[in-house]
């Protein structure tokens, strides 16, 4: 997320009331999550096994629980809890505006566009040409929706993250200040949910299509011209590239990357990255192929024991 107006080192510190390491003037641009940071960014990390990580990023003001050596070029803010200064960032600079009207009188509709009965359409969200959004669709603020884009009934684009921090008095919510980005010719069917990213945004590029009851977790990427059928759960900051088919009741775990045009088949978990151009199935997932002759192997064992048996 980019600040609508740039800041530097010293406003930023002032606003969280923490101290800092570098030049009071060093300029802050905006905040990401380490997987998708910029020059100019904040970037925050709470634990000693993700420091050098986080100082190494391309983030240059890393916000950390503790005094270390500022990397050369890089600024540092020092706080208690990192965490929590993160979600002080994400109410200023994106705060909460409560909705005063079904469609937002700051969203923008284009040419041609069909928004059916009882749609929801939030602050700032931007719907291009040619589109149809069925009954009861639910459109969060700052959505950015393309030209010909097909939404159908009781989806809701851009709900909140599901990234928590366990603390001894609870689950402690990371606060979500991203968008949904959907491009050009998207189709999403029925009762879908897509999170909007915690800083950054959620993807879904030109030309692919969701079947009913897909949910896509916070700042996945879905590439171009992808099929994905229904029941299928992809968990945040994942990227499938480009031509990819998951088939129904996939499940993708976070940050896994699927390759271009690979094809996972139904009821696969996908627990770990996937080369592309190849076919997959199972749980734990391998390629299609072998998995299926281990299956075969398996059905001989009671045979198998028998003969043993007879002998």
């Amino acid at each position: 997320m980019k600040f609508q107006t740039p800041q530097t080192l010293k406003q930023i510190a002032a606003l969280l009331e923490v101290s800092f390491v570098g030049n009071e003037d060093f300029p802050v641009l905006g905040m990401n999550e380490i997987h998708v940071v910029e020059p100019g960014d904040i970037v925050f990390v709470d634990h000693p096994k993700y420091y050098d990580k986080a100082l190494n990023s391309k983030a240059t003001i890393v916000l950390i629980n503790k005094e270390v050596p500022c990397p050369e070029g890089k600024a540092l803010l020092i706080s208690k809890d990192p965490f929590n200064d993160f979600n002080k960032l994400t109410r200023h600079f994106r705060p909460y505006v409560s909705a005063t009207a079904t469609i937002s009188a700051s969203a923008s509709i284009g040419k041609d566009t069909v928004i059916q009965p009882n749609v929801f359409v939030g602050n700032h969200v931007t719907i291009g040409e040619g589109c149809l959004i069925h009954p009861n669709v639910t459109i969060y603020d700052h959505c950015v929706i393309g030209d010909h884009v097909q939404i159908h009934a009781g989806t809701v684009l851009g709900s909140d993250a599901f990234y928590y921090k366990n603390r001894p008095e609870g689950f402690d919510k990371l606060l979500s200040g991203g968008r949904v980005v959907i491009e050009d010719h998207v189709e999403i069917g029925s009762l879908c949910t897509i999170d909007k990213g915690v800083t950054g945004d959620t993807t879904i590029r030109e030309g692919s299509k969701l079947d009913n009851q897909v949910h896509v977790g916070h700042d996945t990427v879905i590439g171009r011209k992808c099929l994905i059928a229904s029941q299928t759960g992809i968990a945040g900051c994942v990227v499938i590239e480009d031509e990819v088919t998951l088939w129904g009741q996939v499940g993708v775990t976070s940050a896994a990357t699927i390759g271009k045009k690979a094809v996972v088949l139904a009821q696969t978990g996908v627990s770990k990255s996937l080369a592309g151009g190849k076919t997959y199935f199972g749980s734990p997932v391998e390629e299609a192929r072998e998995k299926l002759k281990q299956l075969a192997n398996v059905k001989k064992i009671p045979d198998m024991i028998k003969q043993i048996n007879q002998q």
